[in-house]
């Protein structure tokens, strides 16, 4: 007999069966114990689509707000129509409030106005999106200081005529 076929009976007598084997045997008796207790039609074995894949690994991770937000963001012209859309562009949403900047001041009014059912809008279609109120901006207006620093005053407007 060769070194090699005594040297495996030799393991095979301390051991018991191949190591391949014994591991298979092992996790069969596990599984036979009870440790591994699903079985194929339980409730939540169903495969899931990748938008439900990836809507759960977004819920674990806490990505859920800040992808509705984008989302909300990204579907302005959906959420208050074309024309609307075309007249306000929304900023940002910074500790629950949506900012949105208008082309003028009559179109902020306008927005002021409409607030209370857009902010109902929004909160029923993006819940997590965490808007809780809106702030419409007119145009920036311009500005006369010059510089790092001003003077107390009127300004250029004390020349005039």
């Amino acid at each position: 007999m060769s070194e090699s076929a005594e040297f495996y009976r030799h393991l095979k007598q301390l051991f018991g069966a191949d190591p391949g084997r014994g591991q298979r045997n092992a996790r069969r008796e596990s599984a036979r114990q009870g440790r591994n207790t699903s079985q194929p039609f339980e409730p939540g074995r169903e495969p899931l689509g990748l938008s439900g894949a990836i809507a759960s690994l977004a819920d674990e991770l806490g990505w859920s707000s800040p992808l509705a937000k984008s989302e909300l963001l990204a579907a302005w012209a959906e959420v208050v129509g074309e024309e609307t859309a075309k007249h306000s562009d929304p900023a940002g949403i910074e500790g629950g409030v949506l900012t949105v900047r208008c082309d003028s001041t009559s179109w902020a009014t306008q927005l002021r106005l409409m607030r209370g059912e857009l902010l109902l809008h929004i909160q029923k279609r993006y819940p997590d999106a965490a808007v809780e109120s809106m702030r419409f901006v007119g145009p920036d207006v311009p500005s006369w200081k010059r510089g790092p620093r001003s003077i107390p005053g009127r300004g250029p407007r004390d020349t005039y005529g």
